[in-house]
């Protein structure tokens, strides 16, 4: 199969474009315009290719659009839009599984396009367990945790073993489906890790157990709290449909002065050019 650059084509016409309209669009316009084109570049007829590049990638196969992608990404052929969305809109996310185990360009376009699939999640895992970058163990935590459910038991497996804790609990923390032995654990961290709170506080939120309200309370009313601390208990109280409206002075923290100067400064721009102002 031939090889395309369509994203170089369409480079060449924008460039062209843009000489011959230069004075007739702000900087902003073209945020717009370019994307706009690139879409009617799909729909446009190339006769060195001798269809649309739409076309093109609507004849291929299955097959010949998983290896069409391989291709691109091993002869360093730019990937375009059109290929991508070509096969997206088959979902041919079971025959990119593969690519998870090839290359890294490979695995990280396979990654995108599969998206939160399921059948890519004990991939995911590897990844997350395996001697990989912070980046990518984050990216499949975040895909993981769209469907928290489906890997439970190796997450909590993994929390047992002291494997990536920190991220074990993040996707624990999403789970939809309760259990007593995830509550357990997520109200133990935040009980146990006094340098952590407002992470933990996060997890109790997101894990949605109204159970966790009275810990936060007696966290939040705790008189050496930061004002950090207390920002993400309030947030978390409030998530669980609980409030707390007790004044507290944190003048002698310097976080919240950082915050309080920047607010002031805000008022006073704000204030300067009119706001407010009937």
């Amino acid at each position: 199969m031939k090889l395309y650059d369509f994203d170089g084509m369409f480079d060449e016409k924008l460039s062209r474009y843009i000489s011959e309209n230069s004075g007739k669009h702000k900087e902003s316009e073209w945020e717009d315009i370019i994307p706009a084109l690139y879409k009617k570049f799909g729909d446009t007829f190339i006769p060195s290719v001798g269809c649309t590049p739409r076309e093109y990638y609507s004849k291929m196969s299955d097959d010949e659009l998983i290896k069409c992608l391989s291709a691109h990404l091993k002869k360093g052929v730019p990937v375009s839009e059109f290929l991508c969305n070509a096969i997206e809109d088959r979902k041919l996310q079971e025959r990119l599984l593969p690519l998870l185990r090839a290359s890294e360009d490979e695995r990280d376009y396979a990654i995108n396009l599969i998206g939160s699939d399921e059948r890519a999640f004990s991939a995911y895992m590897d990844f997350i367990e395996g001697d990989y970058d912070e980046e990518l163990k984050n990216r499949c935590a975040d895909l993981i945790k769209e469907k928290a459910d489906a890997v439970t038991e190796r997450v909590l497996g993994n929390y047992k073993k002291g494997v990536e804790k920190e991220l074990m609990l993040e996707i624990l923390s999403r789970s939809v489906i309760k259990r007593d032995e995830i509550f357990d654990i997520l109200l133990n961290e935040f009980r146990g890790d006094p340098e952590n709170v407002p992470m933990h506080a996060g997890y109790l939120a997101a894990y949605a157990d109204e159970r966790a309200l009275p810990y936060l309370l007696d966290k939040i009313d705790e008189e050496g709290i930061t004002f950090v601390e207390y920002q993400e208990l309030k947030y978390a109280i409030e998530a669980l449909g609980g409030e707390y409206n007790k004044e507290r002075d944190f003048s002698s923290d310097p976080y919240y002065n950082i915050i309080k100067e920047h607010s002031v400064n805000a008022a006073d721009i704000f204030e300067a050019f009119g706001g407010g102002k009937n």
